[in-house]
């Protein structure tokens, strides 16, 4: 792992993290998963939550890293650790404080999303990814749900078939809404979209949907 990443990482010095970004993206794109797999520590620590420093830490590296992974369109390489950290905030608590504040998981969980999710068209990255994805559903945070369903809906138009195995978590989580009166808003318009994609690949699926 780059020294720099080391220290800020090893330390959690809030007052270095920040000259990461004066480091190019390809002197610190071998560091990432290390750095990613450091971060899961830090973030699985039983004082985290509140823990000010360590957040602002662990906020500043993943800027970085998902900075980086972008710049260098390494996401293949480093998709596994950082599938890794997204599952890792579905150990933790994801529903908001108070009506706009998230949990610090929920934080780690939103910040790395859309550098996972908008690769929706690299179906090796998806097929790590939407097995996670899908659970974030059924957490309680509606705007992880809004946005993750977006990423589906794209997801569904190029890969369906990586869906198919899912379709049972997705119907449930519209039928939950459903019942519970929960604003689906944007959502429902969303899900219809991955809906239509699987739904050739549902007649060979049946019981998923007699089931609810």
């Amino acid at each position: 792992m780059h020294q720099l990443f080391r220290l800020v990482l090893g330390q959690k010095d809030l007052s270095r993290a920040g000259d990461l970004f004066s480091l190019d993206d390809s002197e610190i794109e071998d560091s990432l998963t290390e750095a990613l797999e450091q971060i899961k520590i830090i973030s699985s620590s039983s004082d985290y939550q509140t823990n000010n420093n360590d957040q602002a830490v662990v906020e500043i590296c993943i800027t970085r890293i998902t900075t980086a992974i972008r710049e260098t369109e390494s996401i293949e390489k480093h998709a596994k650790a950082l599938v890794g950290l997204w599952d890792s905030c579905l150990e933790h608590n994801l529903r908001p404080f108070g009506k706009d504040e998230d949990t610090p998981h929920a934080k780690i969980a939103s910040d790395i999303m859309s550098c996972i999710l908008q690769n929706y068209n690299r179906p090796p990255v998806m097929a790590l990814a939407i097995p996670i994805a899908v659970k974030f559903l059924h957490r309680g945070n509606k705007e992880l749900c809004r946005n993750m369903s977006n990423y589906l809906s794209l997801a569904a138009i190029t890969k369906a078939d990586l869906l198919a195995d899912h379709t049972e978590v997705i119907v449930k989580s519209i039928l939950q809404g459903m019942v519970r009166k929960l604003s689906l808003g944007p959502c429902f318009g969303r899900y219809l979209k991955v809906f239509s994609s699987i739904y050739g690949l549902w007649e060979a699926r049946p019981r998923v949907l007699e089931a609810n």
